[in-house]
């Protein structure tokens, strides 16, 4: 509601600010593809892992969108690199292991899986409920050569079996069976969950995974969290936070520390979703039993200290600092799925960059992350003292520390400073009717002030006015609706050349129907009851994006609903055109 309330300019004017960005890529490892679909930009490959990417010219008026870059590594096998910062106090490093892109089958390491559930009085009713159908999913989808166990945990715990078993169809249907069973009640308290898990012999050779479901209503102590920590390298944690009101700080904290991802589950028809996403992730370990040796590089303050696997989705990245001249190698030793993994970086070879400043941002901000999580668990004197000094040290946002801007030009009104409220473009896309009637109407895109403003910038005075006024027209909800139901929009025509199947492309644009009859909806406060036709024309270029859109230009116009229109196609993705080029695509929209 008090955003509501802040000036704004109106649907599909541009913002009164300009935008530049620029993006200085380094990656550590080969480059093979860069991308920005939100934004129009120039790319200047400076190597083989350093590009400079910035706006063009044309994007001045972009700052009302997400920029969004996003770049592919190359490499068909387990890569790993090393960034080097020199500064004057501290020298960071930053060496990630990147998987390959595709992953063959022999290279998959086989599986184990112990699943933790939490049947405590808390998860009774809907989040045990979710558990059961989560559990039944990920257990009853295991390969025949993965092997798994439960352990059930509340005020105290029990687990399945001994060791973990074969996932063979009898011993998928008897833990499915033990977790249907269960009614949830007593106490919670995971540390001992934990301590059992970890205890279990594990199988030589596989990879091991322990996955943790709960709501987050449990008793944590802060050795929960150094023990996840400190036996990454015996098994990947990952945390499912299941109810419609979990604890998120302590799922994300688990996952945090886990080096893993955390899934969320609040309603019932989202389990499935989230189930497959979690095994897509998990289900492709491409190097396990990780070891990293520095030698007579000196490394300290390195974040993970122990290391998880290296997964198809998960590349493993780790932050330190080390002291004197980089010298000596870095061995990195691991096993795939058959044979043994051992990769040698030369730091001589490495060169120090300025470039690479980020590279104590990045370290500063996962240490305060971590030491925030034990925060919240149990606050600590010192800890706190520690992410202030980080904050401050690295000019980082802490729970304890805060940036504050102070704008240093006076704008004087009658002689008085006065406050001037500067107006937020609305998001591209976004109609008026984010935020209903609108107080404000721009009759310039000169920043808002008071009429008759003077102000004084770098020693010169100017005056400028800008009429401020309440706004009297209709917002979309006001207009007269048994006009608007007699009104409608609908597909006239589509063709589609060479290269795309028509069927497939029809079906993606008849989605996007619902989406631009909302357009012309909210048009109607410029353009009332407007009618007509729109001949549209895509490009697609040969990865199956829109490349260009043009609508051709009638007297009859309604340039709101073009505008709209433009922006939710922009958004389309098409399958890849099968002869490799670019495809046309012509549409006919009939506004009755």
């Amino acid at each position: 509601d008090r955003w509501t309330k802040n000036p704004y300019l109106r649907q599909g004017e541009p913002p009164a600010n300009t935008l530049h960005i620029n993006v200085n890529l380094l990656a550590g490892l080969p480059i093979k593809d860069i991308g920005c679909r939100s934004h129009k930009v120039n790319i200047d490959y400076k190597g083989p892992d350093h590009a400079l990417v910035n706006l063009k010219k044309s994007e001045k008026h972009g700052g009302n969108r997400d920029f969004i870059l996003k770049y592919r590594l190359a490499g068909h096998k387990i890569e790993s690199g090393l960034l080097l910062f020199d500064g004057k106090k501290e020298n960071h490093f930053l060496l990630m292991l990147q998987p390959p892109k595709r992953v063959r089958t022999s290279e998959i390491p086989p599986r184990e899986y112990v699943f933790i559930v939490d049947v405590s009085g808390s998860m009774h009713g809907f989040p045990l409920n979710i558990s059961k159908k989560l559990l039944r999913n990920l257990i009853g989808n295991l390969r025949p050569s993965d092997r798994f166990n439960v352990l059930l945990f509340a005020g105290g715990s029990s687990v399945m079996s001994d060791r973990s078993i074969a996932a063979t169809r009898q011993n998928i249907n008897r833990a499915i069976n033990l977790i249907e069973k269960q009614r949830g009640g007593g106490g919670t308290r995971l540390l001992p969950a934990l301590q059992q898990a970890l205890a279990l012999p594990g199988t030589e050779g596989f990879s091991r995974s322990i996955v943790i479901a709960t709501d987050g209503y449990v008793a944590v102590e802060e050795e929960a969290f150094d023990l996840i920590r400190n036996r990454l390298g015996d098994a990947n944690m990952f945390t499912f936070g299941i109810g419609s009101s979990v604890n998120r700080h302590l799922i994300e904290g688990m996952a945090r520390v886990g080096m893993g991802e955390p899934f969320v589950i609040t309603k019932p028809d989202e389990a499935d979703e989230k189930a497959q996403n979690f095994r897509k992730l998990i289900q492709t370990p491409v190097l396990t039993n990780i070891e990293v040796d520095y030698g007579r590089f000196k490394a300290y303050d390195v974040e993970p200290i122990s290391i998880p696997d290296v997964l198809a989705d998960r590349p493993i990245i780790i932050f330190g600092k080390y002291r004197g001249k980089p010298k000596g190698t870095i061995a990195v030793r691991g096993a795939t799925g058959n044979r043994d993994f051992l990769k040698e970086i030369k730091v001589k070879n490495v060169t120090p960059s300025k470039n690479n400043s980020a590279l104590r941002y990045l370290w500063a901000r996962h240490k305060i992350a971590i030491l925030s999580d034990y925060n919240r668990l149990k606050p600590n004197d010192e800890r706190i003292k520690e992410v202030t000094s980080l904050g401050l040290t690295h000019n980082l946002l802490t729970a304890y520390t805060s940036f504050v801007a102070i704008d240093n030009q006076k704008r004087l009104h009658n002689g008085k400073a006065v406050t001037v409220k500067q107006p937020l473009p609305l998001p591209e896309g976004v109609s008026d009717a984010a935020v209903g009637k609108s107080r404000y109407s721009m009759k310039s895109r000169a920043p808002l002030t008071s009429p008759g403003l003077a102000f004084k910038r770098k020693g010169y005075a100017m005056e400028e006015s800008v009429e401020v006024k309440e706004d009297l027209s209709a917002g979309p909800a006001d207009f007269d609706k048994s006009e608007s139901e007699k009104s409608g929009i609908s597909i006239d025509k589509i063709s589609v050349g060479k290269g795309l199947a028509k069927n497939a492309a029809e079906s993606l644009i008849n989605n996007q129907l619902e989406s631009i009859s909302t357009c012309y909806k909210n048009s109607h406060k410029n353009y009332f009851h407007w009618t007509g036709e729109l001949f549209i024309t895509m490009v697609l270029d040969s990865t199956g994006q829109v490349k260009t859109i043009h609508i051709n230009k009638s007297k009859k116009r309604n340039k709101v609903l073009e505008n709209c229109v433009i922006s939710h196609l922009k958004q389309l993705i098409f399958q890849k055109p099968y002869n490799g080029k670019n495809v046309e695509i012509k549409i006919k929209l009939s506004i009755k």
